[in-house]
């Protein structure tokens, strides 16, 4: 690996130097041809060593910093090496090398410091803000000119109060770089009914904790009504009516991420069927439903939104759709899903390969261990709307142009990030971090640097 390395290098600039005549005209001797290669070769042979976990997209911090000092001591073997023919001359470069100094996350007395750069703080500060933001604080070397904020904590976001539960919202109001996608979390106590709604969104659920009971009707008036636990997931088509329940399994209830397809949606702008019918005069209500208007007398006046109810039965226990039922479900058992297991975690994918009908979404659910990364990679055509469930990590956003800019996240906190915009998500903490990547597409996309590190 070692020599086929090297000679990859001394080809590759033999190249470049062919390509650039422009160069420093000490590439094109035999001695600086030698250095040049050297020099590569600790890139490349970094590469060559990361090779052995190219299968996987959550790869240990270990194994890159263990392939770069391989690199660098093979690399200096090489130009240490007396030759009686050839003296490596000093290797010629249009541009300064990276720096090789740490930056890692601050911990302990937190300043806006590093390194030389910087002061400590003279007035007011947050420090709880500023210990989940260190890397706001006082951000990486490598940060540089700017990327739109790409956080936000939905325990900052406000919060509707019903009985029987709550919600609340993450959109372009709280996120304005989010523009594709939009998030609610939700929490129904046991037994607490979201009522019958639509959207002119889809709809794409994870839950949380506890079991939420999913019932719908699809165009063909064909009924549906399944149970979904921690980790399952549901999809609704813009339009299709849909109500969820928690039940008695878990005597709290339930609580779930809800995201749309639209960075603008609002969860108040649901259209509700009590909302419709108080604005629906009453004669009209007696013709369309055939019933007198003293039957319509329990009708509430606003809408009810979340209401308490009494658990409900089986699913078995539903109303027979004479139409029958729908053709393909509306949800489906990722928490059954058996995950990729890879050297630094492990990773599953839901898109319309396994669930057909979620045909505007697309997610995955990945575990990185303590000190290892998500790797360096991008998403060629869509947005990523990232959800953290558990852990802490720090993620640096590549926007082209010399900008880039790493924020922290904890659990209960939204990332997002374009699509294009290279990325990474780092385990910065001693337990496991888990996290979602959702996206506004049938397939699962992405392009990890490991894949095209042979064509550099």
């Amino acid at each position: 690996m070692i020599k086929f390395t090297f000679c990859f290098c001394a080809l590759f600039f033999l190249r470049v130097a062919v390509a650039a005549p422009a160069a420093s005209s000490a590439l094109s001797s035999p001695e600086s041809s030698v250095a040049s290669s050297v020099v590569s070769g600790t890139i490349v042979a970094s590469s060559g060593v990361s090779s052995a976990v190219t299968a996987s997209s959550v790869v240990p911090s270990s194994v890159t910093t263990s392939s770069i000092v391989l690199s660098s001591s093979v690399a200096s073997t090489i130009v240490q090496e007396p030759s009686s023919t050839v003296i490596a001359a000093e290797p010629s470069a249009t541009v300064p090398v990276i720096s090789l100094d740490p930056n890692e996350p601050l911990i302990g007395d937190l300043q806006p410091i590093r390194g030389t750069l910087g002061a400590p703080l003279l007035g007011p500060t947050d420090p709880e803000i500023v210990e989940q933001n260190p890397d706001l604080l006082a951000p990486p070397t490598t940060d540089h000119g700017s990327i739109d904020n790409a956080k936000w904590p939905f325990s900052l976001s406000h919060n509707r109060l019903q009985t029987g539960g709550w919600a609340r919202n993450q959109n372009i109001g709280q996120m304005p770089l989010a523009t594709q996608l939009a998030g609610v979390n939700m929490r129904l106590e046991a037994g607490a009914v979201r009522e019958l709604h639509w959207h002119s969104t889809s709809e794409w659920a994870y839950v949380l904790k506890g079991k939420t009971q999913v019932t719908s009707v699809d165009t063909e008036g064909r009924n549906f009504i399944s149970t979904v636990g921690p980790g399952d997931i549901w999809f609704f088509p813009p339009g299709i009516p849909h109500s969820l329940q928690g039940t008695g399994d878990d005597p709290e209830g339930t609580e779930f991420i809800l995201v749309f397809d639209d960075g603008a949606f609002s969860e108040d702008a649901t259209f509700l069927v009590t909302d419709w019918l108080s604005h629906v005069p009453v004669e009209v209500l007696e013709k369309n439903l055939r019933v007198n208007a003293s039957a319509l007398a329990g009708i509430p006046a606003e809408e009810l939104y979340i209401f308490p109810a009494a658990l409900p039965g089986p699913d078995s226990s539903g109303v027979v759709s004479p139409q029958g039922v729908v053709p393909q479900s509306f949800t489906f058992p990722f928490s059954q899903v058996n995950a990729t297991q890879l050297s630094g975690g492990s990773v599953k994918v839901v898109d319309t390969s396994t669930f057909p009908v979620a045909v505007t979404t697309s997610a995955a659910e990945v575990v990185v261990n303590p000190g290892a990364i998500r790797e360096l990679h991008w998403h060629p055509t869509q947005d990523e709307w990232s959800f953290f469930i558990e852990g802490t990590g720090r993620m640096t956003i590549f926007g082209s142009q010399s900008n880039a800019r790493t924020f922290d996240y904890q659990a209960g906190d939204i990332g997002y990030v374009p699509a294009t915009f290279g990325h990474y998500v780092e385990n910065t903490g001693n337990t496991t971090l888990r996290f979602l990547e959702i996206f506004k597409s049938d397939k699962f996309q992405d392009v990890s640097l490991a894949q095209v590190r042979m064509i550099i």
